[in-house]
């Protein structure tokens, strides 16, 4: 559907009494960005889902003219070259700049763009002048283009011009950086429906106000409609620059009808292998992942490591919890030496760590694992699922910080896990009659660091199934690591669930390890 066909849609509902008219009037407003405007506001935005929510939903179409949708990845790539001249907020001594992506490719659907100033709203029109048509794609764009709209974009700061703080590209996904300005994993507005026994719903941000920032902001503020068949939502971003980039999220969702999985605060990494699960690495390339696992740190106090893979089927793990403190999907490995890969830098990827705000009572962290062979497919999802379900006519709201960077912003007081590596059983080196997998557990810091080398930390470890053999924990000579380690006897081919953590006298030493190994098909251990 084109923008002029949603906000004709939004004025139908208007005309019957169903959204407030300034909002709607906003967004009717002719492409002229420098007139008066129309008055927006965060309450405006929040009765404009919940009435949003109260219509039927209309499914959007391709929005793009065949001359676009003939285009290939290559064209795209040519056609997509945005002028710096043209950025929102250009010219001025303003800190922030906002520039535009081109529709086209996987983007079908444009999303409706206004700026915010002194509480008016004005549309930002679609101009052929903002993009730098190539060669390869300059006769294929007709002389009269008219108002495409845009597919999403993105934002820089006065910090680096060249290279982007976020990004909002595609249903409600959305990117940003910290200190190395490498992209890695993504967030997006929700989720529904994940990994269950029909489609996953991709819900998407269908209109962004941008609000001007005035000459010495530090932060910038944005909102964005969310509109799906099951749900609506309204959203309010203040996004802080840094070396980890903060962003403050204030969300009101109005469910059209039952959702069985609600995802809050998703966010979408990629695994595809590591030091704990190698079976897919025919490649120079050690490691080659995103993320490398999941933290928690729980309502109880908790923090808990749980190292992400490469399945051999769909999983979905669940973490059940009380007004969880934070959890996050982390890039803990920062050794270079470790990837090798000195185009894409998995090595500076960012970390991205949820901070729920207020209460959010009973629910789960969800870890859905699926099984990849291309390091393009983002296989790994986490999010976090309420435990009350989810009816039409609710109101649910959700405050969260969202932290991009290499660390999250509380560390554990306990040791944390660097590594796990997986392996085949016994002693090394030599053979074994009994078929069993050793698990060997590296952790470094708390009170560890100042143990005596002849300490007996106790391990306290669980398996949901199979016999423990060689359990032991010892320092690393000449580091600051202690190393545990393990074997696991379990025939059949049902996952195990382990659980393992070091103490002493004084109470935990580290952090919880928790893992979920299955037995690969045909396996005897």
């Amino acid at each position: 559907m084109k923008r002029r066909g949603f906000l004709t849609r939004l004025l139908g509902l208007a005309a019957c009494g169903m959204l407030p008219m300034p909002l709607v009037q906003a967004a009717a407003a002719d492409g002229d960005s420098h007139g008066e405007g129309e008055p927006f506001s965060w309450d405006g935005l929040r009765d404009t889902a919940r009435q949003l929510a109260n219509a039927p939903y209309i499914l959007p179409g391709d929005a793009r003219p065949s001359w676009l949708a003939a285009m290939d990845y290559d064209d795209y790539q040519a056609l997509n070259t945005f002028r710096k001249d043209h950025s929102l907020w250009t010219g001025g001594d303003l800190p922030f700049q906002a520039r535009f992506f081109h529709l086209g490719l996987y983007f079908h659907q444009p999303v409706s763009l206004y700026e915010v100033a002194n509480g008016l709203a004005r549309p930002i029109p679609f101009s052929t002048q903002m993009f730098d048509y190539g060669p390869r794609v300059k006769d294929k764009v007709p002389a009269q283009v008219g108002d495409l709209g845009f597919a999403g974009f993105r934002v820089n700061t006065r910090a680096d011009w060249d290279r982007d703080m976020f990004a909002f590209l595609g249903a409600s996904y959305f990117r940003a950086v910290g200190a190395t300005k490498q992209y890695g994993l993504s967030a997006r507005g929700l989720a529904i429906d994940t990994a269950m026994n029909h489609p996953e719903e991709f819900p998407a941000f269908r209109s962004f106000w941008l609000e001007r920032p005035t000459a010495d902001a530090t932060t910038l503020t944005l909102y964005a409609l969310l509109d799906s068949p099951s749900i609506t939502g309204a959203y309010a971003f203040v996004i802080t620059p840094g070396d980890t980039t903060i962003m403050e999220i204030n969300t009101q969702l109005f469910p059209r009808r039952p959702i069985e999985r609600l995802g809050i605060a998703p966010m979408t990494s990629m695994f595809q292998c590591g030091e704990n699960d190698r079976r897919t690495a025919d490649d120079f390339r050690p490691e080659i992942h995103d993320s490398d696992g999941l933290a928690l740190w729980t309502g109880t106090g908790e923090w808990i490591w749980r190292p992400v893979l490469n399945p051999h089927y769909i999983r979905v793990n669940s973490f059940v919890d009380d007004n969880p403190r934070g959890f996050g999907l982390l890039q803990r490995d920062r050794d270079f030496a470790h990837y090798q890969d000195d185009g894409a830098f998995y090595n500076k990827r960012p970390s991205l760590w949820v901070e729920p705000l207020g209460h959010w009572g009973q629910g789960a962290v969800q870890l859905i694992e699926l099984p990849t062979a291309d390091e393009t497919f983002d296989n790994i999802v986490a999010f976090w699922n309420p435990a009350k379900p989810i009816q039409p006519g609710q109101e649910l709201n959700f405050q969260y910080r969202l932290y991009w960077g290499a660390q999250p912003p509380t560390q554990p007081a306990v040791a944390t896990v660097v590594a796990t590596r997986i392996g085949k059983g016994g002693i090394p080196g030599q053979k074994t009659s009994t078929p069993s997998r050793k698990f060997v557990i590296d952790f470094q810091g708390g009170r560890l660091n100042q143990l005596p080398k002849d300490a007996k930390p106790e391990v306290m470890i669980t398996t949901s199934r199979g016999q423990l053999s060689d359990v032991a924990a010892r320092p690393i000579l000449e580091t600051d690591l202690w190393r545990c380690h393990f074997d696991l006897s379990a025939s059949g081919s049902e996952p195990v669930d382990l659980r393992c953590y070091l103490r002493d006298a004084q109470g935990a030493l580290t952090e919880t390890w928790l893992y979920q190994w299955s037995p690969p098909p045909g396996s005897g251990a």
